[in-house]
Order: C-alpha cells, then structure tokens, then sequence
C-alpha cells in the first residue's frame, strides 16, 4: 500500500470505530496519523535522521531510557510497542513519560536498532528475534584482512531461528557454556547457521546501518 491509501484506510478505521460505538479520541487519531506522516516521510528525510536522537537526549534521560529499553527486552516485549500502546491508550509510561512529553511521535520513530550499537555499556540489551532483519559480514565464513584483498563485506539477512543453549553438565560439574545461535536467511535464499551470537561472533554482525554507507 502507498501511504495514501494507508491513511485513506485509517480514516476508514476511524468511522468503523464510530460506528461500533468505541470512537477514538482526537489524541488517539493524532498518535496514529503522525505514523502516517513519518512513513510518508522517510523516502525524503534528511539529515535529522541519519543523526543519532539518542544524543539529543540529556545524560539523566538517556540513561532512564536504555534502562527501561533494558528491562523492555528482558522481559521479552518490544520497547517501542510498548510506549506506543501507552500512547494510544493514554497510559501513563512512568519514568519515561519524559519521551511522549519532550521529544514526541517524530523522535521515537527515527530511533533504530543501530542507533543503541554506540553505546557499549548497553550491553547487547536489544535481543534478537525472528523476522528481525540484520546484516552479517563475511568473515563468518572466510579469512578477511582490513588491507588485504579479501575486506569486510556485509550482507542483508532475516533472522528465521533463535536457539538459546543452556548450561551443560561434562559428566563432572556443570559447566556455565550458555550461548545463543541464530539461523539466517539471505534474500537468495540461502540459510546460516551463526552460533554464539552474543558471545564470540558479535563482531560479526550489525543491525541495519540506514542512511550510513
């Protein structure tokens, strides 16, 4: 769908909820059509987002927010979905209520995946699940050299398989060798097997780099 005909849709979905005696209020209509707005926009953006938001945000706030994105996933819920669902419903979203009311819809929309990768005290705390889409470099599967003739290359890829292996007993003791394996797909339909995602092989793979290379 183009997004005209996505916010010709919602404005469907307006009236069917009039109808159904369950309208929404203005605010609601707002939230939702400035997510129409954002999706018409991204084809023409500029600079403001290829920039990082994380950095317009004060040191307090940023470390509210990559705390409560922590605890988001810890709790296997997408962060974004979250606060969204807090907005649409009007809840209030505790200590990151500061988001809705400072910076808005337009901000949280510009924040991807990639942007968390520059802060390394945040610890991976964005998990990977299926159907999310990330890039893998070739050194998985060859020798690479920054100046040699074989260099670091990246490939597209959806993650179609997580596999968490626990703690192992050796006949011994137990052994603390927890790990996480992913299978990928390329989009010439080729599969991967990645093992140790977090631990060993983090180098080896990023989130999307929109609006960079």
């Amino acid at each position: 769908m183009t997004p005209d005909e996505i916010e010709v849709a919602m404005f469907a979905a307006f009236n069917d909820c009039d109808a159904a005696s369950c309208p929404l209020t203005d605010t609601q209509k707002q939230i939702l059509l400035q997510v129409v707005e954002q999706i018409q926009g991204n084809s023409t953006s500029g600079i403001s987002n290829i920039a990082n938001p994380l950095d317009e945000l004060t040191p307090e706030e940023l470390e509210t927010f990559l705390q409560f994105v922590k605890d988001e996933e810890q709790r296997n819920r997408t962060w974004k979905v979250q606060l969204l669902n807090d907005w649409l419903l009007e809840k209030d979203s505790g200590t990151v209520q500061f988001i809705r009311q400072r910076y808005g819809l337009q901000w949280l929309n510009r924040v991807e995946s990639y942007h968390f990768d520059k802060y390394s005290y945040f610890e991976d705390a964005l998990k990977l699940r299926v159907g999310d889409r990330i890039e893998v470099s070739n050194a998985l599967w060859e020798w690479v050299q920054e100046n040699g003739p074989c260099k670091r290359e990246w490939f597209a890829c959806m993650v179609i398989k997580v596999e968490e292996i626990s703690d192992v007993y050796d006949g011994l003791r137990l052994r603390d060798d927890s790990s996480t394996n992913c299978v990928v797909r390329f989009f010439n339909g080729a599969e991967y097997e990645i093992q140790g995602m977090y631990e060993w092989n983090r180098y080896n793979w990023r989130w999307p780099q929109k609006g960079k290379e």
